[in-house]
């Protein structure tokens, strides 16, 4: 739910298990207690999609599914060990500060984890005000310990019932399209060249050639999962194109069929989460700018909007969501 500083400070001094989302200027006046937290002023609250710098969001983890709640903050070089020090049992909330070291490191390395894939982690990319982007730096906080972070990451991990696993979920709209096969030369976020049904181009080029709605995703299939890259910008003077998560190699993508009416899709595919019993999620903030969700209900799906979301690897325009 989205609250004031006053409420959000009464629920840590009660003993709360939360997850807080607002900007950075109100979570450095939360108290220390059970929260770990990330900069963003984007919302889907109670009321629809909203921008606020004098609230913050907070979701509250009910302590008889989450129990024995620990906190820890990840340097580049720790975060790899993220996988491996969780309890079979566990579910770990991870939130990393956008554009810093440690989220490069986790977007390209993470699947290659020891442990990955084999203990939930979810969480989401802290972010700023659009219009903050290159003059602040988006933060993390390790609410146990009063620590504020741009340069780690920071965890909150708990233990799960036992036989009764949290599971995570995301809701992804797009599909590949019918268009042509791309794929990259090398890992990043940003492109200049790339393989298009087996000739090298330059891949901004290629999208002002063919008049590529940059709205649109690229999707791969890993394994059954559609996982989008997101474009950030096309500096086509410089010839990159900025993306907001890395591509791979070895990886075939196509840009994401059209979608029509972007909102009423994204409204459809949430209406199944209404059926679910979701303690947690998030939402992207491209899919709240371009899906027009400012002042918009999504159904019962609340959370913070943010610059990537986190399901066990980093992934775009999704919404995610955990459910046991």
């Amino acid at each position: 739910m989205l609250v004031t500083l006053e409420k959000a400070q009464e629920l840590i001094n009660s003993g709360k298990l939360l997850m807080i989302a607002g900007d950075q200027t109100l979570l450095s006046k939360l108290p220390t207690g059970l929260w770990i937290g990330g900069s963003i002023p984007y919302f889907i609250a109670e009321n629809g999609g909203v921008f606020s710098k004098d609230k913050v969001f907070v979701t509250e983890l009910d302590k008889k599914q989450f129990s024995h709640p620990a906190a820890t903050s990840y340097t580049e070089t720790t975060i790899s060990q993220i996988a491996k020090m969780a309890d079979d049992d566990s579910l770990t909330f991870l939130i990393l500060p956008f554009a810093s070291t440690v989220h490069h490191v986790y977007s390209k390395q993470a699947p290659d984890f020891p442990g990955m894939f084999s203990k939930p982690i979810v969480g989401w990319i802290s972010g700023i005000a659009l219009d903050e982007i290159g003059k602040v730096q988006p933060s993390v906080m390790n609410g146990f310990t009063g620590e504020i972070f741009t340069d780690r990451a920071v965890a909150l991990r708990c233990n799960t019932p036992q036989g009764k696993p949290a599971r995570i979920g995301i809701v992804n709209i797009f599909h590949q399209g019918a268009g042509d096969t791309i794929e990259f030369l090398d890992e990043s976020f940003d492109v200049k060249d790339a393989m298009v049904n087996g000739k090298q181009v330059n891949f901004s080029k290629y999208l002002e050639d063919n008049k590529i709605d940059t709205q649109l995703p690229l999707v791969a299939n890993f394994s059954g999962a559609k996982i989008n890259v997101s474009v950030m910008a096309n500096d086509a003077a410089k010839g990159i194109v900025h993306l907001y998560a890395p591509v791979f190699k070895n990886v075939a993508y196509k840009i994401a069929a059209p979608l029509g009416d972007y909102p009423k899709a994204f409204e459809v595919a949430l209406k199944e989460l209404e059926k679910k019993s979701v303690v947690f999620s998030c939402n992207c903030i491209l899919n709240y700018l371009y899906g027009g969700l400012e002042g918009k209900k999504t159904g019962s799906a609340t959370g913070p909007v943010t610059f990537g979301e986190i399901a066990y690897q980093l992934v775009n325009q999704t919404f995610v969501y955990v459910e046991f």
